[in-house]
């Protein structure tokens, strides 16, 4: 039988999210795509000699699960080559940490590691807790980033070497100074911690090596959590390389999209803008597709540096009527958008304030009007002004969302002492569905503690901490449905990435990415999600997770 699967899967709940069949019993592969989706009768036409039968019972089959937006290498370099923090930890702890972590290492090396909790900057930012750092890590450069990873917290070492003090600022981002002596405390707010990043690199940083394995590893987690297509959200020639490399090799397991860096407001990485863009091409292979830039148009509400319409609550450092700024005019980001798009690309903007997502709008109203269709998302999107939210679906833009990093926690919590009430008051997931949006849902991993989409599923319908850490609900008539959450983690964000006709859904000609779970975990009690599990994970017919 020359037209034979290599491969059919039966089982009780198949859900395909193409909504002309929702729900099927069998799909049959062929040469890592999908040939015939359907009944099982019907698929077992496809059946010869050599075809693999996967019969899961009573499991579920998914799509695999699409991330929009994370930073997959930074996750693994962290893993496997720096100091891993949780953000639940208290300074005490986090000096242990060093203090240990240093007794392993040469007297010159560098501690690179995170995170700290947005919270607990203001503790830092004082001449004595950056001394108790020095002493925990016996003299030696520490960088630690915060969890939003837009800011680090730098040891007198670090600085030194990064060339910052008193009297050597650096011009962009924040610099936060100690009141009582005026020095750097080593709290570097946004492109203030770049020098301190770069006085790493030219201690070597990571080898070719390193960066391929950190990759691999990356992408290993994301396919655990049954993850088969991402967006990296801001990359460098040295993750360009390393995943082009993996797919050449055949070992690059998932679609990958990578964002090219047009500025660079916290990672460090050179090239960046037109030089980047310009090379982003040669690194393009089957599965990794160079397709978006990445523009940072604000930093985030805790450090006052996104753009809001409406001010902060007022402070003593910006008063009663800041608003924070946005990095690019009007101009400047319709003439980035405008040349990226002449490129055949699309664009990923990084915008947490409502001032910033405004600006996107205003901008992709005249390309639209000027018959430019390039693919726009705005990543985070968490708030909206409401007369914005009808925009996104009349422009064609995405709404980029992470559920992971809104439910009620840490990060909720830092978001309400600098917006009050607006706290309460973000990601309009609901209404931008009503209004026809096009929402994509991503975990913004690391920031995030975990890729696992569960987690997202979950908060979406819940709208509440999925793992119990936190009570209460964050705005929940917001709350959309199993089905609806799902879409977001699969179609919807394989839509908006450019890979829709490849992955995203169950369909016949697609690539045959799908997640195995114990059980149907949208079929059951929406707080009850997260309890399901993975049992394995397929990337182009092939398994590449197993439990």
């Amino acid at each position: 039988m020359e037209d034979a699967a290599d491969l059919i899967v039966t089982g009780a709940v198949i859900r395909t999210v193409d909504r002309s069949q929702p729900l099927v019993e069998a799909f049959a592969v062929r040469d890592g795509r999908i040939v015939a989706v359907g009944s099982s009768s019907a698929v077992s036409a496809h059946r010869g000699p050599d075809t693999r039968m996967l019969d899961v019972g009573d499991a579920a089959v998914y799509p695999g699960f699409v991330d929009v937006h994370n930073h997959h290498a930074l996750a693994g370099r962290t893993e496997l080559f720096e100091l891993s923090l949780a953000p639940s930890l208290t300074l005490d702890e986090i000096l242990d940490r060093v203090r240990e972590h240093a007794a392993t290492l040469p007297e010159d090396a560098w501690i690179i590691g995170g995170v700290v909790a947005t919270t607990l900057l203001p503790t830092l930012a004082n001449t004595g807790t950056r001394l108790r750092l020095d002493e925990a890590a016996g003299g030696r450069p520490v960088v630690i980033v915060e969890d939003s990873r837009h800011n680090r917290w730098a040891s007198t070492r670090a600085l030194e070497l990064a060339g910052i003090s008193a009297s050597s600022i650096p011009a962009a981002g924040v610099t936060v100074l100690d009141p009582d002596d005026g020095t750097p405390t080593g709290v570097l707010l946004e492109a203030a911690g770049i020098p301190v990043q770069e006085a790493y690199d030219r201690s070597g940083g990571l080898t070719a090596e390193q960066h391929i394995a950190a990759s691999r590893h990356g992408i290993r987690i994301l396919n655990s959590f049954g993850i088969t297509t991402f967006q990296d959200a801001g990359v460098s020639t040295d993750i360009l390389a390393a995943l082009a490399t993996l797919d050449e090799a055949g070992e690059l397991n998932a679609w990958v999209v990578s964002s090219l860096l047009i500025n660079d407001e916290i990672f460090g990485f050179d090239p960046i803008g037109s030089p980047l863009i310009e090379r982003g091409a040669a690194y393009r292979t089957a599965h990794h597709r160079p397709d978006f830039v990445k523009i940072f148009l604000d930093g985030v509400p805790p450090a006052r540096t996104a753009s809001f319409l409406e001010p902060y609550v007022a402070d003593a450092v910006h008063g009663a009527h800041f608003h924070g700024e946005t990095t690019m005019t009007f101009d400047e980001l319709y003439g980035w958008l405008r040349s990226v798009a002449e490129r055949g690309l699309g664009a990923k903007v990084h915008c947490t304030g409502d001032g910033s997502a405004r600006l996107v709008l205003d901008v992709a109203e005249r390309l639209r009007a000027e018959g430019v269709s390039t693919p726009i998302q705005i990543a985070h999107g968490q708030f909206l002004a409401e007369a914005d939210i009808p925009r996104l679906a009349e422009l064609g833009v995405s709404a980029d969302i992470s559920p992971f990093i809104w439910f009620p926690g840490v990060i909720p919590q830092a978001l309400a002492e600098v917006l009050g009430e607006r706290a309460e008051h973000s990601q309009p997931n609901r209404a931008l569905l009503d209004a026809g949006a096009m929402v994509a849902g991503g975990s913004d991993w690391p920031v995030s503690e975990s890729p696992n989409t569960l987690e997202g599923l979950q908060g979406l319908v819940t709208r509440a901490d999925p793992l119990g850490r936190a009570p209460g609900e964050l705005w929940p008539e917001q709350a959309i449905t199993a089905e609806e959450a799902l879409e977001v983690f699969t179609i919807n964000a394989a839509k908006a990435m450019g890979l829709g006709g490849e992955t995203g859904s169950l369909e016949v000609g697609k690539s045959a990415d799908f997640v195995v779970l114990d059980r149907d975990a949208i079929g059951g009690p929406a707080d009850q999600i997260i309890d399901a599990r993975v049992v394995s994970t397929w990337f182009a017919g092939r398994e590449v997770f197993s439990r």
